[in-house]
């Protein structure tokens, strides 16, 4: 196995008798961010805890940077730096007595760490707050100083469950930024999970999980390209009957999402011209655009991404 990517093979787990992942398989080279993209349920927390080495797995493999996660998971975990969903910090001290107590539990001291704690919260922008309460902080800010705290031991390999859930499109694309400078100056591995589309547009590439099966797998460019031409959004309280109806009349396949029709061709004006004006009683809305990948998501397991 190489020892600079991590290597995921057919990877099954099982909650007694469901299945939470089902023969999962990706590789991540160094300096790339990985992205699992998918609703709740799909199995992206399971994953994430057994990357984070929290259990095992049914079956399958892990190997990170040349370890095996079944026979080496303490070595594993010297070269991960982890955040998760829910706040680990404490809100009662200030960010660098945060980050001093994490480096202390890495036997980390003294001037290195002290050095250590500034460089981070330079690069992070929050080293005015050093000596501020983290409860004075902003979700955003905090988001940042766990990110922080997560490379301070410099970890070779940065997982993050959700690190954006909360924020506000501004500042998650300030984090994206942040991962995307980390990813490029550290030469280390970011892999997160996370059910946002402009969080998984601005990543490498993206794995979309559905069910504990991972449907598709690419640069989100490559994944957008399995539709051709514009995606047509059509409201409608009819659903079943106006998808009939639009397949018959216009050849193409609708999908039904609740009380919206998807629908993929090319030239979407013109589609929306002449859908409007065939059955203006049955459409509430119509909308069109170029894909994202929600509708990829949509159109390999027929359900919206909720």
């Amino acid at each position: 196995m190489s020892v600079n990517r991590i290597t995921v093979q057919n990877l099954t787990h099982t909650y007694g008798t469901r299945c939470a992942l089902d023969n999962v398989s990706f590789t991540v080279p160094r300096g790339e961010i990985f992205c699992l993209l998918g609703p709740n349920g799909s199995g992206k927390t399971t994953l994430f805890n057994i990357l984070s080495t929290l259990m095992p797995p049914t079956s399958g493999n892990v190997n990170i940077l040349g370890h095996d996660l079944g026979i080496n998971a303490r070595a594993i975990r010297k070269l991960l730096g982890i955040v998760f969903q829910h706040p680990g910090l404490d809100v009662k001290l200030t960010v660098t007595e945060n980050l001093r107590h994490h480096g202390h539990l890495y036997g980390l001291k003294g001037k290195s760490l002290k050095l250590r704690i500034f460089e981070l919260l330079e690069r992070f922008g929050i080293s005015d707050r050093s000596h501020d309460l983290v409860e004075k902080l902003s979700g955003g800010l905090q988001r940042r100083v766990e990110i922080a705290k997560a490379m301070l031991h410099s970890p070779q390999v940065l997982l993050l469950d959700e690190p954006s859930s909360g924020l506000d499109v501004g500042v998650r694309r300030q984090l994206s930024e942040y991962m995307i400078s980390l990813a490029e100056t550290e030469n280390i591995i970011i892999l997160l999970t996370t059910h946002l589309m402009d969080e998984a547009e601005l990543c490498n590439r993206v794995g979309i999980l559905d069910i504990g099966k991972m449907v598709a797998l690419g640069t989100p460019d490559e994944l957008k390209a399995q539709i051709g031409g514009d995606v047509v959004l059509i409201e409608t309280t009819n659903g079943e009957v106006l998808r009939n109806a639009i397949a018959d009349r216009f050849e193409v396949l609708p999908i039904l999402t609740e009380n919206y029709l998807h629908v993929e061709c090319e030239r979407g004006h013109e589609f929306v011209r002449d859908v409007v004006a065939a059955f203006p009683d049955e459409i509430q809305t119509v909308r069109f655009g170029k894909p994202t990948l929600e509708d990829v998501f949509i159109k390999l397991t027929g359900n919206p991404f909720v």
